[in-house]
């Protein structure tokens, strides 16, 4: 990295930079919704090149960047403009896919997980022809595994995927290390709060723009009064039963 860069980005950024050799991209991933009680989950694939981390100046746009638990959401909308303006300008590129609720219900949330990340990495692997590998085992955050002459790396967040389509790196807490999965971490969460706003305007009696489907006192309460709508994940409803209650509107818990 040249110039000179907000230091609370410098390790995101030089951690990355530890796998651009020989290659002209990074591809990082992650995921926002996994454990909602409502809605879809969301994951995101950002793409950035080797000019792009070259570039303090750009760089300082990111300055308020981490893992997007840990930012504000007024934080997160602005780096999610910056980003867009950023794409608009052919400077770098992001995808957000999304899986439904029928599909976490029936792949269960993991497999619904890989297959928002696919449909995510497919769509920039297309558009950028960046010829990502495809099998079904994950490469270790070492690098050991079969030879990958694709022209970018695959950085996603967690823990290694089993039966994936893409050749990956997993790095565990890689919205905190890497600069391309906090910034993917961005464009999930800030998409997936997005489509949970739409959804509130649809449901109005479960406040889905506040609680964003998640399992908070008021999304709770309204589900006790209100029973299930269609975008709940039956399956992680049926978790929150303690006992059998006569009433139906409350027999979820």
């Amino acid at each position: 990295m040249t110039g000179k860069t907000s230091s609370k980005i410098v390790p995101l950024v030089d951690f990355d930079a530890d796998y651009l050799s020989g290659r002209s991209y990074v591809l990082g991933v992650d995921e926002a919704g996994r454990g909602a009680l409502a809605g879809p989950v969301c994951a995101a694939a950002v793409l950035l090149g080797a000019d792009f981390y070259a570039d303090a100046k750009l760089l300082e746009n990111f300055r308020k960047l981490d893992d997007s638990k840990r930012m504000t959401e007024s934080e997160r909308k602005e780096i999610f403009c910056v980003m867009e303006n950023l794409r608009s300008a052919g400077r770098i590129d992001f995808q957000a896919a999304f899986a439904g609720v029928e599909e976490i219900e029936r792949l269960n949330i993991l497999g619904a997980t890989k297959l928002a990340m696919e449909r995510a990495i497919g769509a920039i692997n297309e558009r950028a022809n960046l010829l990502l590998k495809e099998n079904s085992y994950a490469a270790t955050l070492f690098g050991e595994g079969q030879a990958d002459l694709s022209k970018s790396l695959l950085l996603i967040d967690g823990n290694p995927l089993r039966k994936f389509r893409f050749r990956h790196i997993a790095v565990v807490k890689g919205d905190s290390k890497s600069f391309a999965i906090a910034a993917a971490s961005v464009v999930a969460k800030v998409s997936r709060d997005a489509y949970m706003a739409e959804l509130s305007e649809r449901y109005p009696n479960f406040d889905f723009a506040k609680h964003k489907g998640y399992g908070t006192a008021l999304h709770l309460q309204n589900l006790m009064l209100y029973g299930p709508s269609e975008v709940h994940r039956k399956s992680f409803l049926k978790k929150l039963r303690a006992q059998p209650i006569s009433n139906p509107q409350a027999e979820l818990f």
